[in-house]
This record gives C-alpha cells, structure tokens and sequence, in this order.
C-alpha cells in the first residue's frame, strides 16, 4: 500500500533551482536510501515531506494512517530534565493512560467497586497494553542503552550533554515515536560502531518504513533495499542497496553512452553519403540527399546526450621517501584526566607502509592516543619512538588547525608560502573551491568544506606517516570514495580511527581495539575482524549437548560468509583485470597498425609477443573468473 507520494516538486531559493519534477512513492514496507552529493537538496525533500518547507510547485500526498517521525535538530526544549524522561516524553498518551489507572486503582482500593469504574478500569487496561504500556519504559533505556548511555549517563539533566550526545537523545525520541514512517537525516553521525550496529538491528526489526539520509555505504547496504538519488536537480529512484544502485546507474550510463554514440556515429555515416552525392550534383541525387537528411533530423529528434556526473574529487598523498621499516613503537602507555583512566598498557608496534585501524567506543580516548602522538598531551607514564626520518601529518576530526578568521587561499598560502598564488588556487581547484569560494572564511564552511582543506593541507605536506582521527565524516559519498582512491595509491604507513566500516573493510590490514586495559591486534579487515569476533564468543559459550547443533550450524554460515567474501574477491578481482587485459591488447594492437611499428620488424615481433602474453593471461584470468563465479553460484543456492 502506497502511504506517501509525491508529484513534480519543485524547490527553489531565489533564482537558484534546487530540483524539479521530483516523483516518488513508497510504501507501507519501504527500506529506502536518499543519496546525493551535499547541496542537492535532500535535507530540504526531508522538510517538504514533513511539511516544514512548502514547495515551490507539486503536490504531495499522505494516506490517512500515515504518521511521519522526523528527526529534527536542536529541539531538545527543557534541558533541565534527565536523558531518560526527555526520551520518555514521546510516550506521555501512555504516561498519561498510566496515570488514569493509578486514580482509578485507589478509587477501588479505596472502596469503589461500582460497574461503571470496573468498566472504565477495564476498557483502559486493554486500550494501555494494546499501545504497548507494559514495555514503553523497559524499550526507552533499551534504546538509550543501545545508542550509548549507560545507566548513569540516563539519569543526567539534558544540559551537560554534548552536540552529539544530544543528537543521539532526539534519534531515540525518533525510534520511540510510533511512526510508521521515519525521515532520519544522518542517523549515524556521532554513533561508534556499537551503536551503528544496534541502529541497524532496530530497523531491519522495524514493522513500518523509513527514508534515510547517510552518507556511511556500509550502514545503507545494511537497512535499505531501495536507493533514491537526488542528481542533476532530479530525484530518481532504483531498485536496490547502496552498492546495487551503484551497479545499475554505472550499467545504465554505460548502456546510454553506447546508444549515443552509435547514433552519433550513423549520423555521420549519413552525413558522409550527402557529401558524396552533393559532389554528383546530378538532380536525382537531390532526392537522395533529401532522404538522408530526413534521417538524420529523425535519429536527431531522439538522441539524448548522457548528462555529466557532478564534478568529483581526485586528489593524491605524495609522501617523502627513505623512511625505515619500523614506523612507530609504543610500550606501555597510559592516560587518564582527572582520576579516571581511559587506557592503560597500551602497545603498538607499526612497520612501513602498513594500514592500521584504531577501532573502540566512542570516549574511550582513541582521539587522545593520537594526541599524546603528535605531542599535544603527555602520558601519565610509558613511552613511544617514531622511526628514522619519519614525517608526521596529523588530520584532527574537529579541526584544531584551521584558523575560522583566514580565507580559504590565505589558509593554503600561509602554510605553504613557496607556492604561486597559481599554484595554491590550482591545487584547492581540485578540491571544489573554485572562483571567489577561494575568498571564503573558514568560519563559514560546511564541516565538509573544513574537512576538504584540512585534506588539502595535508596533501601538500608530503608526510610519510599519517594519523587521521575520523577523516570521513562530513565528506559526502563522492568524497568520501576520493578518499579512499587516494589512501589506496598512498606510498606511506597510515594509522587511522574511523567508524566507516566500509573504509575500514577497503584498506584495513591490520586493525587494534582501544580498550581500558590496553590495545589488541587483530590482522585483517573489518569484515574479518567481526567474523572472528563472533567465533570467539561462539567458542566461549558452555557446551550444552541440546545446542550443539545450532552453535554447529551458525559457525558454518559464518564460516560460508567468509569463504562467500573471499569468492566475490576473486571475481572482482578478475574481472579488473581482464578488462585492464582487454584495453591492453586493443591498445597494442592499434600500435601494431600504425606505419611506424609496422616498417620496423622488430618492434613489430615484441609487440605481437605482448599481444601473445597478454591473451594467455587474459585466458587464465576468464578460467579464474569462471571457476570462482561457478563456486560462489554454488554456496548462494
């Protein structure tokens, strides 16, 4: 069933157009993804569905059953109350059901057995265990303890919170509401790991639907089975996760850039016999000539020119040379801030070109590790040693290092004062600050813009270390994938914290858990990380004889997964390999048409022999792909 559509919205600010012709459905049962660069307007669809924001033009349409839950920001009004009844509040109907049988209770203890109050105790008790009265309490601290707060923090006033922690609060208020319908704008911002899981666990267990807003890949793959992707001042809507949706838009774009092209190329293979008949110039050619003309203005009225994608992010880390192979050495170290310890016998052990991951729940002093790196705090006690000639560049989440009163060119230049002012507006050009956003001040820029100079200057730095302390959040997906293409090439060790899974899966080798007593290595991705996690907790369960076969059959499934993702590697990475092969060879032999190779026989022989080697490993790469992709075929049936 249909619960909300809508039909040609329009948004504008000024003479700027924000989208049009914006149509959607979604239904009772919808898990949908809203994706798109920052700026395209998702936020304000999420105000014009909720009825914040009026459209310019359009219409939208809501069922009568439809109750929207909206995640607003900042409307936390009384912060004298604690965490736990500020997220109680969204069940006053029940505190208030509950408080009408507690009159009527005394009025019956106290005597009153008359029809009429038995009635009314009894239509009450019904109507306030059929609303859920008997468990909104135990579901409120559940959903507080599942995003974070432990016991003592429920009881705290509303006002000593942080920004993210009172972000969290409304994000419970949200999941508690009753809607069958939630809009969450960026859900998993300032959520750890942890968290994010339980999140993930609450709406795939969600009996109503919601649209969500994230720019976290590994999050959407999880919780949505639709994508709608606002690009190009429209919205368009695909079947699939995240990661499908990328499939089918690449195959579509594909699919449309070789219908073009091909018209393109018959247009000028007509125009090509209407040159060749104009040079006749005999009067039957005229009709011919007309004939093809017409053609040509009929495959004309059809051909749509595939739209440019949105300017994208492509950037490098270059870094110093002639580092050694030990990187960092850590024996013993200790932090804690006023009495409390935030870890202890903490010991790291990183060789070049390694990529480690510092994973652990948010407060508990990964951000101050890092910190007591760069010299910024000192340990209570324990020591550290970089290796020989290593640069350090240090990317600080809140961004301590950029100054809100400089421009953003002064930002660059002022660092980096050998450089032309050419050369500082070239560079930020690669970032998206093009014209006069290079006169911006820093205090104004978006978090993704902040993030984006503090990427910048870090580029140019050309250190062979890097520590980067949560480098995706505020980046959009395109930015984030940009990222992550540009850690993939960097030649240096790399010591990252992050709560993108779908970061940590696509460079982690090696991966440490902060805990209060230390740090634990584990070799791997995140995806491996969690896989052995659950087999130790799998193994840790006492034997009972009557669950054998279950904790048999959940360690297989795991198991299966894992070889499942080991599959799918190796079909990916076959299939980039044999289209690297496939270009190869078409380029060579292209080489081998040219005059120049082939006047010369032996530049022409060691071009066949490349074209001779680059087929038969084009073969073996086919079996390869073959043989995997029948495997994975296989497990999925």
């Amino acid at each position: 069933m249909i619960i909300l559509s809508g039909t040609d919205i329009e948004m504008a600010f000024g003479v700027d157009l924000l989208f049009s012709g914006v149509n959607f459905e979604v239904d009772e049962k919808d898990r949908i993804g809203l994706v798109g660069v920052n700026g395209t307007g998702k936020t304000t669809l999420f105000k014009i569905i909720n009825r914040i924001t009026e459209p310019e033009k359009g219409t939208l349409n809501k069922s009568a059953d439809t109750v929207i839950g909206y995640m607003e920001q900042h409307v936390v009004r009384d912060s004298s109350v604690s965490v736990y009844d500020e997220a109680l509040s969204v069940s006053q109907g029940l505190i208030d059901l509950e408080k009408q049988l507690d009159e009527i209770h005394a009025q019956i203890d106290g005597g009153n057995h008359s029809a009429e109050i038995l009635d009314r105790q009894m239509k009450l008790q019904e109507r306030f265990e059929r609303e859920g009265g008997l468990e909104f309490r135990a579901r409120t601290k559940s959903a507080l303890t599942g995003l974070g707060f432990s016991a003592e923090e429920q009881e705290k006033p509303v006002s000593v919170l942080s920004g993210g922690q009172k972000s969290k609060v409304q994000l419970a208020k949200l999941l508690l509401s009753g809607a069958n319908l939630l809009l969450l704008d960026e859900p998993t911002n300032h959520l750890d790991i942890k968290a994010c899981e339980w999140l993930e666990r609450f709406l795939l267990e969600y009996k109503g639907a919601y649209i969500v807003i994230s720019h976290d890949r590994y999050f959407l793959d999880k919780v949505t089975t639709r994508t709608f992707e606002l690009e190009n001042k429209r919205l368009t809507a695909w079947k699939g996760n995240y990661t499908k949706f990328r499939q089918l838009k690449e195959e579509k774009r594909l699919a449309m850039q070789r219908e073009y092209d091909n018209t393109m190329a018959e247009i000028k293979r007509i125009e090509g016999i209407i040159e060749q008949q104009k040079r006749f110039n005999q009067e039957r050619n005229y009709v011919t000539i007309a004939h093809k003309q017409h053609s040509i203005d009929r495959l004309k009225e059809t051909l749509v020119k595939p739209e440019a994608p949105p300017e994208e992010l492509h950037f490098t880390f270059p870094c110093s040379e002639g580092s050694g192979n030990d990187v960092l050495y850590a024996s013993n170290l200790c932090k804690s801030f006023d009495g409390k310890v935030l870890f202890r016998n903490v010991c790291l052990d990183i060789k070049k070109g390694e990529r480690v991951f510092l994973l652990g729940p948010n407060g508990c002093g990964k951000s101050t590790l890092f910190k007591i790196l760069v010299d910024k705090y000192k340990a209570d006690y324990g020591d550290y040693k970089l290796g020989a000639r290593i640069k350090i560049g240090y990317f600080d989440q809140i961004q301590t290092g950029l100054t809100d009163s400089k421009t953003v060119l002064d930002e660059i230049w002022d660092q980096y004062p050998k450089m032309s002012q050419t050369q500082v507006r070239t560079a930020l050009g690669s970032f998206l600050f093009k014209g006069e956003e290079v006169f911006k001040k820093i205090g104004s820029l978006s978090g993704g813009e902040k993030a984006r100079v503090a990427l910048l200057k870090l580029m140019l730095s050309g250190c062979n270390f890097l520590l980067l302390d949560e480098p995706t959040n505020h980046l959009d997906i395109g930015a984030r994938e940009a990222l992550e293409q540009a850690l993939l090439g960097y030649k240096g060790t790399l010591f990252v914290i992050s709560h993108d899974r779908y970061l940590i899966n696509k460079l982690a080798g090696t991966i440490y858990t902060l805990t209060e007593n230390g740090a634990e290595k584990f070799d791997g991705n995140y995806d491996d990380y969690v896989t052995s996690i659950e087999n130790v907790s799998i193994k840790a369960q006492p034997e009972k004889t009557e669950d054998k076969p279950k904790v048999n059959n959940y360690r297989l499934q795991k198991e299966r997964e894992s070889e499942k993702r080991k599959l799918n590697t190796r079909v990916k990475k076959a299939e980039e390999r044999i289209s690297q092969l496939e270009q190869l060879i078409e380029e060579l032999n292209a080489r081998l048409m040219t005059p120049e190779i082939a006047c010369d026989f032996e530049k022409a022989t060691e071009i066949t022999r490349q074209i001779e080697e680059s087929n038969t490993e084009l073969e073996q790469q086919m079996e390869e792909w073959e043989k995997a992709g029948e495997l994975l075929e296989k497990m999925e049936e």
